[in-house]
């Protein structure tokens, strides 16, 4: 039986806040003799809001009154009733997130749908979010390629490298299309980021607030810029300040992408480079994209068109899907409904190179759901081996426990989801070599991806399943 739920996705980012409504087609892809499977079979925009620069209140603080009278405009533009909606996501992305108030402004903006994915997205996340909304995993997927996608906005500028359909590395540098601003009616800059004043002052540069913007002056800073962006891509050699502009981490210096791809503000501008004012939005992001599209990021990397610009995060509007877990499974407390869990998917890659490095890739993996400085929830998702051995469980459990040894620490509990049919053993293994110390959940037959948040409910069927929410962000496909 086929359904269709509205569904509604916000971004307030560094530069712009924006909206999306969708309408999600959702069906039972099962037999009628099978567990229900229902999946997302179709998405239809059907309203686009306008694209409205975020508000502050300082460089420290959102103005949370502004951005939802913003909202509650753009429903009423879209004839939406925040009852109508059963689904969505907020996403706070960018220099945004790092804002005093970010959490403040998330849950004041949670009401405006009945059952939202809520979320912060810290660099990491972002870049998953942003390549997938521009649809880059697909492409990867279809050309068997490496492709590299850079969401460009107007305070960073965030790596997702996907390989063969799956993500293989991310980054995040502090490179944007408003890190100097200027004022239209006076001409004079008004705004130069920290890092950038740095930039300026170690390549002998000529710019300082207050000046008269020259546009020459403009363009070498932007060139300058761009160089940066070239390093993080590994097409040339990466200078002692790559380090500075990088925010946690760049992409892995091995990665030598075949395809490349932008999305953000300033990917218009890359991809339509001509334009009569090139200061018309009182910022460098018409600059910084002519000169990308100039520079050998599209002369020596194959240039794609990505399907979302400048709405590559908001498309992802939440949706959610229902499922039942396997019958073997194990959970320790009954701590439930957990909600709004990230998911961390590992690849098979990952899982096939043997169990010590399953525990590495773990480990650095994590800090992807690192936020200002706080380890958040998180759910692992493997594979995992058809029918493995006692011997191979007790190795995964080991390879998981020490993955995941920063959660253990903090005493969040330790949520393991698998594929395959073995999680009712792995849980009790990984709870005994925990020596019954810490909050274990591992479920299976369940199949989820990076980009995934889930809500465990209360268990079902005398305690055998649980119910499982999985709330996709709807990327273009």
């Amino acid at each position: 039986m086929r359904e269709e739920v509205l569904s509604v996705g916000i971004d307030i980012g560094t530069s712009t806040t924006q909206l999306v409504f969708s309408k999600i087609g959702i069906e039972n892809t099962a037999s009628a003799f099978g567990v229900p499977r229902i999946k997302i079979v179709d998405k239809e925009i059907i309203y686009r809001s306008d694209i409205h620069f975020t508000p502050l209140l300082s460089q420290t603080e959102i103005n949370s009154d502004e951005v939802r009278r913003i909202v509650e405009r753009e429903y009423q533009r879209a004839h939406v009733q925040p009852g109508d909606v059963q689904t969505g996501a907020v996403i706070i992305t960018g220099e945004t997130a790092r804002k005093q108030n970010a959490r403040d402004v998330l849950q004041r903006l949670s009401g405006f749908a009945g059952d939202f994915v809520v979320a912060t997205a810290g660099p990491d996340l972002e870049s998953i979010i942003s390549a997938k909304g521009a649809g880059i995993d697909k492409v990867s997927e279809e050309k068997g390629a490496t492709v590299v996608n850079l969401d460009i906005g107007g305070g960073t500028t965030n790596l997702a490298v996907f390989h063969e359909g799956e993500l293989v590395s991310t980054g995040c540098l502090d490179i944007g299309g408003r890190l100097i601003k200027i004022d239209p009616s006076s001409g004079k800059i008004i705004y130069i980021a920290d890092k950038i004043k740095q930039l300026i002052s170690e390549r002998e540069l000529h710019m300082k607030e207050g000046d008269t913007a020259d546009i020459e002056q403009l363009r070498k800073v932007v060139i300058e810029m761009v160089s940066l962006l070239e390093q993080s891509v590994n097409l040339i050699h990466r200078t002692p300040f790559y380090q500075t502009i990088v925010t946690h981490h760049g992409i892995d210096d091995s990665i030598r992408p075949q395809y490349i791809s932008f999305s953000g503000g300033v990917a218009d501008y890359v991809y339509h480079p001509e334009t009569n004012d090139v200061l018309a939005y009182g910022d460098i992001g018409i600059l910084l994209g002519q000169a990308i599209r100039q520079s050998t990021l599209c002369e020596k990397i194959k240039l794609v068109q990505a399907v979302e610009t400048i709405r590559a995060t908001v498309v992802g509007a939440g949706t959610h899907t229902t499922e039942i877990s396997g019958s073997t499974i194990t959970y320790t407390e009954e701590n439930f409904p957990m909600k709004n869990l990230p998911i961390l998917k590992l690849t098979e890659e990952d899982e096939s190179q043997g169990f010590a490095h399953l525990q590495d890739v773990l480990k650095e993996k994590l800090r992807w759901f690192i936020l200002e400085n706080e380890w958040q929830p998180v759910a692992i998702a493997i594979r995992g081996k058809k029918s493995p051995s006692f011997t191979e469980i007790q190795e995964l459990s080991q390879a998981l426990i020490g993955g995941m040894e920063a959660l253990i620490k903090v005493d969040l509990p330790l949520v393991v989801i698998v594929e395959m049919d073995f999680a009712k053993v792995l849980g009790q293994t990984m709870h005994k070599q925990l020596q019954f110390s810490r909050e274990v959940i591992c479920i299976d037959s369940i199949r989820l991806e990076n980009g995934d948040y889930i809500d465990i409910g209360k268990p079902l069927a005398n305690g055998r399943v649980l119910p499982v929410i999985i709330k996709t962000l709807v990327f273009h496909s």
